[in-house]
């Protein structure tokens, strides 16, 4: 399930790129209308019917971990129009680090010192990868794509913090506060929110069948694996989303996108392996 749920993820960058008259706003908007509806269904399911009850009892870490949402989810899709599909899945990918640094900062949750190593590692890749997009002048699209890294990273941090075992209404919450801001912001620039009816259904199954379906599989299958097993298991989506770029868009990353992304991916499975020889006990 959670293989799959990458893979899902991993085609979401090609489905933007698809949008010829839609801004950025207007794509984050409907992908928030049909990620909504799956998402509540779920928390339905999950809740026997109690599910706005159990989106009230998130309170603040909930609606800190939302606004992280909200910039991972506009930073993603911005980042991918203005940058190269492989800079933004390396940059998101860096996601779990800039956790375990928050984490070390504000939870004062040790570090490994594998983690740091590792870190270290990453920070040569992405090193190597913006200055690649420096030279192209695609520097906003990885500096926007950092930011996206970030508001998971904040998102992941929230949960731990208000001690949240279920994610999926910190989700919703987020979808509907992306949805809202996407609303106000395509209003109050003057573009609205009229685009072409197959923009608007592409946008719609995104978020209801890439975003929302690879929310679900990774909801039920991340219950039984360890964080380090589903490190390893979301790199399906770092590694397939530059592939669907060549095959679809015949976009090919540079030769040195290609090197720092290698390394990012290296010090990502690097951690997570030794996460797995680390994990704790399971109590009896």
């Amino acid at each position: 399930m959670v293989l799959c749920a990458g893979m899902f993820w991993s085609i979401i960058p090609v489905g933007v790129r698809s949008f010829e008259e839609a801004d950025v706003w207007q794509i984050l908007l409907y992908r928030s209308m049909g990620l909504l509806p799956i998402t509540l269904w779920l928390i339905h399911y999950q809740s026997n019917g109690q599910a706005f009850q159990t989106i009230r009892q998130s309170g603040l870490s909930g609606l800190l971990g939302a606004a992280g949402l909200v910039a991972a989810y506009a930073g993603g899709i911005a980042s991918v129009r203005l940058t190269t599909i492989a800079n933004a899945a390396f940059l998101f990918a860096t996601a779990p680090f800039l956790t375990a640094i928050l984490g070390w900062i504000i939870l004062r949750e040790p570090l490994r010192r594998t983690t740091a190593v590792a870190l270290a590692i990453a920070i040569v890749g992405i090193y190597l990868m913006v200055s690649d997009s420096v030279s192209k002048g695609n520097w906003i699209g990885d500096v926007l794509a950092f930011v996206s890294a970030i508001g998971f990273s904040v998102f992941a941090i929230s949960l731990r913090a208000g001690k949240l075992r279920n994610s999926l209404p910190v989700v919703f919450l987020g979808g509907l506060f992306a949805l809202l801001l996407a609303l106000l912001m395509s209003v109050s620039s003057g573009n609205g929110i009229a685009i072409p009816l197959h923009e608007i259904a592409i946008a719609l199954a995104i978020g209801a069948f890439l975003l929302g379906s690879g929310m679900i599989l990774f909801t039920f299958g991340s219950k039984v694996i360890p964080a380090a097993e589903l490190a390893l298991l979301c790199m399906t989506e770092v590694v397939f989303a530059p592939v669907w770029a060549w095959w679809f868009l015949n976009e090919l990353p540079g030769h040195t996108v290609v090197l720092g992304g290698g390394i990012v991916v290296f010090a990502i499975v690097l951690n997570a392996l030794t996460g797995l020889r680390h994990k704790p006990a399971l109590p009896h």
